[in-house]
């Protein structure tokens, strides 16, 4: 059944537009121009950010914020180990599931840095790309506030992971 759910969609929508007499064929044309509009609007800031953080992780730098953050976050009681899943996951979604995998692959899935790190990945969000491609979207210069409160919820998410995480799961 789930394999027939997209073509009923579609299917059901172009006839239900035509029995409200709609040309489907120029709807159709007229969203995918509109998407495409909306594509050359977005695609510098993904590529820029992309291109960015791809440099990022290939120059080493990543690892040498990790090692001299790696006191503050003992002292907020967060392993040295979640910080690259912490640095890279504001900008880049896949590049923080990679991370989460190398974690979870060195650690167990059931070890306490392996629940952490799915749990991260799960309450936080790729800060840097959403702002991209929405403030891209309808054009917003300056993102003013946004970006400092979402990277405050994003530390709030980290945060609240590990600890209930350690709360939850000990052993």
């Amino acid at each position: 059944m789930s394999d027939l759910l997209v073509p009923l969609l579609l299917g059901g929508a172009a006839i239900f537009a035509a029995a409200r007499r709609v040309d489907v064929f120029d709807a159709l044309c007229t969203g995918a121009s509109e998407g495409l509009s909306l594509l050359r609007k977005i695609c510098p800031n993904l590529i820029a950010l992309l291109t960015a953080v791809s440099m990022l992780r290939a120059s080493g730098a990543l690892d040498l914020l990790a090692r001299a953050l790696a006191p503050a976050l003992g002292w907020l009681g967060l392993p040295p180990e979640l910080l690259p899943l912490m640095l890279i996951r504001p900008f880049s979604g896949s590049g923080a599931l990679g991370v989460g995998a190398e974690l979870i692959a060195a650690y167990g899935p059931d070890s306490y840095l392996g629940r952490t790190a799915a749990v991260m990945l799960g309450s936080t969000e790729t800060t840097f790309y959403t702002v991209a491609v929405y403030f891209g979207a309808v054009g917003v210069k300056r993102s003013r506030y946004a970006i400092p409160a979402a990277l405050c919820a994003d530390m709030t998410g980290f945060l609240v992971s590990a600890w209930s995480v350690k709360l939850l799961f000990r052993g």
